[in-house]
Parts: C-alpha cells; sequence; structure tokens
C-alpha cells in the first residue's frame, strides 16, 4: 500500500479515471476507493462492478473525504470541478489529474484552490489511452509500461511530490518529470495536432461531391492515418481550447513545412522532397523503435552465458569497419554529388552519425543491407539542426563532428546517453578553441558539447599529448574549414582512415613524419566507397581460434590499414598462427582474407609502439593473455581508461572474478596466464568487454556470466549468432531489471 494514501477519491469514472480505480485495487495502492461520476448511471455500475467502494452524491462529498483525489474529466470542466473541491478539500490532501493540457489545469486550480490546498497539487498526464470509451473499457494494466507525465507547479509542500511519485509508480507507470509549457508544447506537436489532422482530413474529403467514390476507394493507409478521428469529439473540442496556444504553434510549424514541401513539388524539387521523405521516415523508425521500448518497459538488461564451444571451423565475414562507415558518412554529407557506401556497419553507433546528418539536412538513402546513398551538399550545405543531436553512445560520433561542426555558420549541440555523458571531451575541444571555435562542455569537461557558429576558424600546428585518432580526425575536419594550414604530429602512429578518405574525396593530406596537414577550403568530391570488414570485430575470433584447439578460421575481407593491425602484431607475437591472404586494395584501404589457427601462446611485454595501434583490441587481447603461458605486461595505454568503461580496471576485476592473476596499473595492466574458471562479471555496458568475456567462455572450466551486454549491438550486430555458427556456445538472457 502506498503509505499515507488511505482513502482514494476518482471524480470522472471513464475510461481514464475507471482504470485508475482498477489498477489501485489490483496493486493495493490504497485502502478504500470512492468514486464520483456526472452521471447516476455510471454511479451505479462503478459499485456494481466493484471498481469502487463507494460513491458519493456530490464533487464536494468526495473531496471531503480523500486523502488523494484524482481528477479524471473533461479538460473544460476543470476551473468548476477544482471551484467545488475547494469548499471541503482538506488542506493535508493530495490533488492530481489526468488532463493533457498541463497549464490550463495548473491555472484554473490557483485560482480555485488556497495555498494550503494548492500545496498537495502534483499535476499528471498519463500517455496511454484507448480507441474505446467509458468505464467499460477501463483495464487495471494501462498504466503499466507506459509513462506518466508529472509537471510540478513548484509550490508543493514537502513530500507531496514523492507521494504522488510514488501512487503512480505503484499503478505500473514510468513516471517522469517535465515542465507544464514545455509539456503542453510536447503533447500539442505528438498527440493534439495528429488528431487534429485526422480529424480535418476526414472532414476535407466528406465535404467533396464525390465522397461517396473517395471513401469506397480509400485503402488502408487512409483508414490508418484517420483512425484517431474516431476518438471523442467532445474531449477533442476541450483539449484543442485548453491547449489552444501549443495546438496554434503546432499547427504554425506543420503548415509552413506543408507550403515549403508543396512548393517543392510545384517547381519539380526532387532532391528537397527526398529530403523530406527520407528524413521522416528514418525519424518515424526511430520513433517506433523508442515505442517499442516503452511498451516493453522495463527493458530488461542482456546477459550472455557463455559456457565453452567446439573447435571453431568455417569461413566467416565480420561487420563493416565502424571507423570507416563513420567517416564515409561525414565527408559524403559535406561532397559534392552523390557517394554510394557499401557494407556499411548497421550498428548503432555508425546509424547515429547517420542521423545527426540527416537532422542537418542531408538526403541519405539507406541504408539497405549495407548500402547507402549520400546526396553531398557540399562543405557549407549543412542546415541548422532542429534540436541538439543525438549520438548516443558514439564517442567517435561527438568528437569528429564538433571539429566538422565547430567550422559551420549555425550553432549546435550534441548530447547522448548516460554512458557518453562521462566522456571526455575536453582533449578536442581545446585545441579545437585554439583555432577559434567557440565550444562549450558541461563543467566536468563531457558532453553535452555546444557549439556556437558563425565563428573564423584558423590552421593551427597542434602537438598531440596522447596519441588519438579521434582528436586528429576532429582537427582535420575542422581544418576544412579554417584559414592556412591545420598540422597535427602525433606522439605514436594512429589509425589513418581520415587521412585516406580525405585524399580519396579529393583533398591533398600531406603526411611528413608523424606531422599531418591539410589546407582550409577544398572541395570534396563524391565517391564509391567500399567498407572492409572490421578489425576490431575480428579481433574476438582471432583471439578465439588461437586459444581453442583444433580450431581453423578464414575471416573474409577484413580491414588490414597498417595503423589497425595492431592486434595482429601482438597476437602474432604471443605465438598465434595468423596468416593474410589475397591481399588487395578496396576503396583506398588494404583488405585480406585473415586466416587464423589455434596455437600455443606465450606472454610477453607487449611494445609501446604497438598500443594505438590496437588500443580498441585490448580487452580480447586480455583474454589472450588470460589463456597463453607466463606473464604478459602492458604498458602505456592510459588511453583505455576513458573508452566506455575504464577498460583496465573493468578488465581485472572480471578476470580475476574468473580466477585469472591481473594486476591494473595507471597506464596499463599486468596478466598471468592460467586456468580460467566460471564466473560472474560485470561488462558495465561496454560492448567490447562483454564479447571479450564471450570469449574467455571458450577455455573457462565453468560457464562465465557476462552482466550488461545490451551495447554489443552498437559495434557488432548479430555477434552472438555469428559466434555459435563458428562453433562457440553463447546464449543471451534477459536479466531481471
Amino acid at each position: 500500500m502506498n503509505e499515507g494514501i488511505g482513502t482514494l477519491g476518482v471524480i470522472g469514472l471513464g475510461l481514464i479515471g475507471g482504470s485508475v480505480c482498477l489498477a489501485a485495487r489490483e496493486t493495493g495502492a490504497c485502502a478504500r476507493i470512492v468514486g464520483w461520476n456526472r452521471n447516476p448511471a455510471v454511479r451505479e455500475e462503478a459499485c456494481r462492478t466493484g471498481a469502487v467502494d463507494a460513491v458519493t452524491a456530490t464533487i464536494a462529498e468526495i473531496a471531503a473525504e480523500s486523502d488523494l483525489l484524482v481528477l479524471a474529466v473533461p479538460m473544460l470542466s476543470f476551473p468548476a470541478v477544482l471551484g467545488e473541491i475547494a469548499t471541503t478539500l482538506r488542506p493535508g490532501s493530495l490533488v492530481t489529474d489526468v488532463g493533457s493540457a498541463k497549464l490550463s489545469v495548473i491555472t484554473a486550480a490557483e485560482e480555485a484552490l488556497t495555498g494550503e490546498q494548492l500545496a498537495g497539487l502534483v499535476p499528471a498526464h498519463p500517455i496511454a489511452g484507448s480507441e474505446r470509451s467509458g468505464l467499460a473499457a477501463a483495464r487495471a494494466d494501462l498504466f503499466r509500461g507506459h509513462k506518466v507525465i508529472l509537471t510540478p507547479t513548484g509550490k508543493e509542500r514537502a513530500g507531496a511530490l514523492a507521494q504522488v511519485r510514488a501512487f503512480w509508480k505503484t499503478l505500473g507507470a514510468d513516471v517522469q518529470e517535465m515542465d507544464a509549457d514545455h509539456h503542453d508544447d510536447v503533447l500539442a506537436m505528438t498527440s493534439h495536432l495528429p488528431h487534429l489532422l485526422a480529424y480535418a482530413l476526414v472532414d476535407s474529403l466528406a465535404g467533396e461531391k464525390d465522397s461517396r467514390e473517395i471513401f469506397r476507394y480509400a485503402a488502408g493507409g487512409f483508414r490508418d492515418f484517420t483512425r484517431i478521428a474516431s476518438s471523442d469529439p467532445i474531449m477533442w473540442h476541450d483539449i484543442f481550447r485548453a491547449n489552444r496556444v501549443s495546438v496554434l504553434s503546432g499547427m504554425d510549424l506543420f503548415l509552413s513545412r506543408l507550403r515549403n514541401l508543396r512548393d517543392a513539388i510545384d517547381r519539380a524539387d526532387g532532391e528537397e522532397v527526398l529530403r523530406v521523405l527520407t528524413r521522416a521516415r528514418a525519424s518515424r523508425e526511430y520513433f517506433l523503435q523508442l515505442l517499442e521500448e516503452r511498451e516493453n518497459r522495463p527493458a530488461p538488461p542482456v546477459t550472455f552465458v557463455s559456457a565453452g564451444g567446439a573447435p571453431l571451423q568455417g569461413t566467416l565475414r565480420v561487420p563493416g569497419d565502424k571507423s570507416i562507415s563513420h567517416r564515409s558518412i561525414m565527408l559524403g554529407s559535406i561532397a559534392e554529388g552523390m557517394t554510394e557506401v557499401d557494407g556499411f556497419l548497421e550498428g548503432e553507433d555508425a546509424l547515429a552519425t547517420l542521423q545527426a546528418f540527416r537532422d542537418m539536412g542531408v538526403v541519405i538513402e539507406g541504408p539497405d543491407q549495407g548500402r547507402v546513398r549520400i546526396h553531398g551538399v557540399g562543405l557549407h550545405g549543412l542546415q541548422p539542426p532542429r534540436a541538439a543531436l543525438y549520438v548516443g553512445n558514439s564517442g567517435t560520433s561527438i568528437r569528429l563532428l564538433s571539429g566538422l561542426l565547430a567550422g559551420q555558420s549555425f550553432d549546435s549541440e550534441m548530447s547522448g546517453d548516460e554512458s557518453l555523458a562521462r566522456r571526455p571531451m575536453r582533449r578536442v575541444t581545446e585545441p579545437l578553441a585554439r583555432m577559434g571555435a567557440v565550444i562549450e562542455t558541461a563543467e566536468s569537461g563531457c558532453p553535452p558539447v555546444r557549439i556556437r557558429g558563425g565563428g573564423r576558424l584558423r590552421g593551427i600546428h597542434y602537438d598531440m599529448p596522447v596519441a588519438s585518432a579521434q582528436v586528429k580526425s576532429a582537427l582535420l575536419l575542422a581544418g576544412l574549414y579554417a584559414q592556412g594550414e591545420t598540422a597535427v604530429t602525433e606522439p605514436a602512429p594512429t589509425r589513418d582512415h581520415s587521412e585516406r578518405m580525405l585524399r580519396a574525396f579529393g583533398c591533398p593530406v600531406q603526411r611528413v613524419g608523424n606531422r599531418i596537414s591539410l589546407q582550409g577550403g577544398a572541395t570534396l568530391r563524391a565517391q564509391r566507397i567500399t567498407v572492409p570488414a572490421d578489425i576490431s570485430s575480428a579481433a574476438f575470433f582471432l583471439v578465439a581460434a588461437s586459444i581453442q584447439p583444433g580450431s581453423e578460421l578464414l575471416l573474409t575481407g577484413v580491414g588490414v590499414n597498417p595503423t589497425r593491425t595492431g592486434v595482429i602484431d601482438i597476437l602474432r607475437l604471443m605465438g598465434a598462427d595468423i596468416t593474410l591472404e589475397q591481399e588487395r586494395e578496396e576503396g583506398g584501404e588494404p583488405v585480406a582474407d585473415l586466416r587464423v589457427r589455434h596455437a600455443a601462446l606465450r606472454g610477453i611485454p607487449i611494445p609501446e609502439a604497438l598500443v594505438p595501434l590496437a588500443i580498441d583490441e585490448f580487452p580480447a587481447l586480455f583474454v589472450a593473455a588470460a589463456c597463453a603461458e607466463g606473464e604478459t605486461v602492458l604498458t602505456g595505454a592510459e588511453e583505455l581508461r576513458v573508452k566506455e568503461s575504464d577498460r583496465i580496471q573493468v578488465m581485472a576485476d572480471g578476470l580475476a572474478a574468473l580466477g585469472v592473476e591481473a594486476e591494473p596499473r595507471p597506464d596499463g595492466i599486468r596478466i598471468r596466464g592460467g586456468a580460467i574458471s566460471g564466473g560472474h562479471v560485470d561488462s558495465h555496458g561496454d560492448h567490447r568487454i562483454a564479447m571479450a568475456f564471450a570469449v574467455a567462455g571458450l577455455r573457462a572450466s565453468g560457464p562465465v556470466i557476462i552482466a550488461n551486454c545490451a551495447n554489443v549491438a552498437t559495434s557488432f550486430p548479430g555477434f552472438v549468432a555469428l559466434a555459435n555458427r563458428a562453433g562457440m556456445k553463447i546464449r543471451t538472457e534477459e536479466a531481471e531489471s
């Protein structure tokens, strides 16, 4: 029972109010339920069906005896209802509601209630409903897994907000908070305006002289779009009036965009029409993804259970290279002409970059089975995004885009998920500021990142204190927009995908030793890009086949860029049997088929020169070290502490949990190979750590259970299926949240 709620009073016993009663009854949210409805027949039905324990004859009566009062009445009825409850509402009682326009509710409450009464008000809006209406349609599970938005007034007494939040959570809702004015603006666009448009379209067609023919031949799309025009007209009449300002603002925006689309069709501007359609389709797919997550909330975390396996055999193709996929979208978008990409990685990180450029007005077709067509807008053709760019978990996106956006004429902001919000950005923002960028982060130096456009960038010569391909790439992208030369000197070589691709697009990038430079103002020309298989993804199978007796795998079409092959070099130093076959070049990148056979591994001191060339592959290499004879020591890898997780500490903790001697150090780790036991490890949401421990399960004496593996989809969609096809035994479980 929700502490402090003895009697629940519900005014209005329709779909929502009735569902509140049934849900409260089922969950034990209160001791007693009292209801009121304008219609006596509904009051009788509520008593007969057990939805309430009792009904009252007047609103004043129910207000007098309720500890928590829920107002589930039409929007335009709120002033009158609030006026009636004000006569008997006890100062210590709580009041919440279900109205979809919050400012009008708050205004009416402030006019009707005393200060003490107002201190118990916590407005709410359940994002739940049904095509049916009335008490007969009420359901105890209506709110389960759906959002209830609270819009606190700021005048509530201590504890009131927490009590109302706890009540809605008890009913099964996902409770969130929002300012009332922001709520009304958001709901006007996502709920109120769609209903208005559905009503308007049906009314427009119904007024035509041949409306019978129109309706007779209307297809399913018309039925689906206009379904919501079957809702209660009185209810929506009230909502449109109650939220008039926000609804009108939404209508004006929609009409403006509709006129632009009409004009594009009129002038046969296919590029603009396609831009609208592709952006709309992608946005709707994203909405459907969020809707699915919401309707299945709480989404249980994913756990991997890795329990041995057979010798790994066969021919595999791992997903496309993530680094090259990111860069193909970025450079294709600011190039002149149509860039076509094959082998694009359809993982969440690369898709975040793709969506960011769609949000900046770039027409991007696909991805469709790894194929993408990018309608480049040129160096200065990007458009201001309508809102902050959301890049999810992708550090590559936010860091490289910081450089590119620093050269734009418009302001921009980037944010990401909880993990990205802890990633350091100063190593990118500080040199960009030296180039003249006006760029800000949170006080911690982490996202969100805000960039003021319109400034003039100047080229600089920057000596990187730490080798980082992301920092180098961000500065080179900013250098495209800078006056003069931008030069970066690396303390050690890092992956050079940006330089190679810039040259392929027509920008002359120079390298002298460890100094990379370009001149601002280059024109990029569209290209055809083939994305090779990602060596970072291949690394897990290179290690897996190396440590599992009897294994022989062929990994096809893997990128073997010299700045990325550190993992092969390190494994070979450890005794791995890896050969490169069919070496070739595709799209400016060296590619080969990798054949790997089981071999006895030995521990080694890892050469520091190879560290930047294998920085993303170390979680897999740590597993190889755990299976090797002797001691492996890594130094000079402090970069690993600021990845998706602190990969040094998290891997050390996980290996220790599996009985492996692992000593973390500030810039590396010492691992003594030996027997691996089964056990529980936590990946901390880091996709590469999750996959590394899945590989460790091959050689463990018992199952290795790996928590928090959902983010594997960011870089390697289909990892489990491919691993099992090769001979591993991994299953996924939805852990209890």
